[in-house]
């Protein structure tokens, strides 16, 4: 217990004098106990011994020293009695802040492959035609000009035929003068062979050849040869000034008109076959394990939707098929190549005309359909993280970084075979800064606990 000076106790009492209340004095005294300081008893003062003293400066010696210790008091009173009075912090069980994400069950299941891939429309058959003979065109089909089209056989062009007729007569007459040389020939061996008979000699073989006039025969029979092979060869030609289309073609181009002296040397117009185009493809190397390339033509090779968004629209597409895989690699992209054959590309028998029209030089966007996956998980591109891992939404609520096997990569999502088991609640929401282990809580959920304490509110207010 603390005690008070016999100075500091003199000052209490004299303040106690001057102030004669008996309520300050028992609050001094409570204010004293309090703080568990004694006072012990003060000299004995006398009223005479005061008033002889100096009393003013007294009063201002014990207010000067009774103020600290009255403020000091006062200010540990409250401090006591609010530390006493004051509220208490009550303990709360610690709540796990779970993020919200959205999920969904993986589903194992067979899949197909499919393969993006970026290619130019080409013709599979074009020609430069040529005339076989010379001369000048006196004759032009009113469709031969670019983008016509024509059935094969039908006249393109005529080239003038004067001179070739001319030579077919020529040779024609030729022809009728060997055949008379050589019936006269004849006679003379019908002559020669009843001299021989006449003579009744002996005579060697080449020497009877001479005597039947063998070899004067056999001259007028290879001249009447040559001369029918001339008269074909004129009729042919005068059969070529008649320009005809080698197979169904559209004109892509044309290089001549009407008067144009044609040599053999001319390009007369570029043709190019409408049965068929070609759609040259650049796939990845390591793409080609999953497409079905034909050997022979008997083989069938792998189905392939063909987009032109730009000219068709975003869901139109032609299907053709895979027919050769080309044996070299592109010089930069370092890209196998592949050829798609589309049959009717222009879409001219009947039953095609709902069909759109190919444009060859067209930069078109293929799906090439791959081989199946047994069994696997399509998994959207998005959802894998740091190239090879999944997030998975554990039972108990809490992040799983998987990583998972990945059979095949396509343009959009991903065929996974391992890693990640059927059934497992697969995490399709983007957390800023997942954790492995941190507490998960899905959309569902949420919603439901929403609606769970909505009736309650609701009959807790009636």
């Amino acid at each position: 217990m603390k005690s008070l000076s016999p100075l500091q106790t003199k000052i209490v009492f004299s303040l106690a004098a001057e102030r004669p209340d008996k309520e300050v004095k028992q609050k001094v005294k409570q204010m004293l106990s309090k703080q568990n300081i004694s006072i012990s008893t003060p000299p004995t003062v006398s009223a005479a011994g005061i008033k002889n003293g100096h009393p003013r400066r007294w009063k201002t010696v014990v207010f000067r020293g009774l103020l600290p210790l009255v403020v000091i008091a006062v200010g540990s009173f409250i401090s006591v009695w609010m530390m006493e009075t004051g509220p208490q912090a009550k303990p709360h069980p610690r709540t796990r802040n779970a993020t919200l994400v959205a999920v969904r069950a993986v589903d194992y299941s067979s899949q197909k492959t499919l393969i993006p891939g970026m290619g130019t429309v080409a013709a599979a058959c074009n020609v430069e035609l040529q005339p076989q003979v010379s001369g000048e065109i006196i004759s032009l089909n009113p469709n031969l000009v670019p983008g016509g089209h024509f059935q094969k056989g039908e006249t393109l062009l005529k080239i003038d035929p004067t001179d070739y007729r001319l030579t077919v007569r020529e040779r024609a007459t030729d022809v009728a003068k060997a055949k008379s040389d050589l019936q006269l020939e004849q006679g003379n061996q019908l002559i020669a062979k009843k001299e021989y008979t006449f003579l009744g000699e002996t005579v060697s073989d080449q020497e009877k050849a001479l005597m039947l006039r063998q070899p004067q025969l056999e001259n007028l029979q290879a001249t009447l040869e040559a001369a029918r092979a001339k008269l074909d060869r004129a009729q042919v030609d005068l059969a070529r000034t008649e320009i005809k289309a080698p197979f169904n073609a559209v004109i892509l181009s044309r290089d001549v008109n009407l008067g144009t002296r044609a040599s053999e040397s001319s390009i007369l117009a570029t043709l190019v076959d409408t049965d068929a185009y070609w759609v040259e493809v650049s796939v990845p190397v390591s793409q080609l394990r999953w497409i079905q390339i034909p050997h022979t033509r008997k083989d069938p090779g792998a189905l392939v939707r063909i987009y032109d968004t730009a000219a068709w629209g975003d869901k139109v597409f032609r299907q053709g098929r895979v027919i050769r895989l080309k044996s070299d690699l592109e010089s930069q992209g370092r890209m196998a190549r592949l050829l798609v054959q589309v049959e009717d590309p222009l879409s001219l028998q009947p039953g095609h005309s709902d069909q759109p029209r190919m444009l060859i030089g067209s930069y078109v966007r293929v799906e090439i359909e791959g081989n199946a996956v047994a069994s696997a998980a399509a998994i959207e591109r998005e959802f894998i993280r740091n190239g090879n891992s999944v997030w998975v939404m554990t039972a108990e609520g809490n992040l799983a970084i998987r990583p998972v096997e990945i059979a095949f990569r396509g343009a959009d999502r991903l065929l996974v075979t391992g890693g990640i088991t059927s059934g497992e609640q697969l995490i399709t929401t983007d957390i800023a800064t997942p954790v492995a282990g941190m507490a998960l809580k899905t959309v569902e959920a949420t919603a439901s606990q929403a609606a769970t304490r909505e009736p309650a509110s609701l009959g807790g207010k009636s």
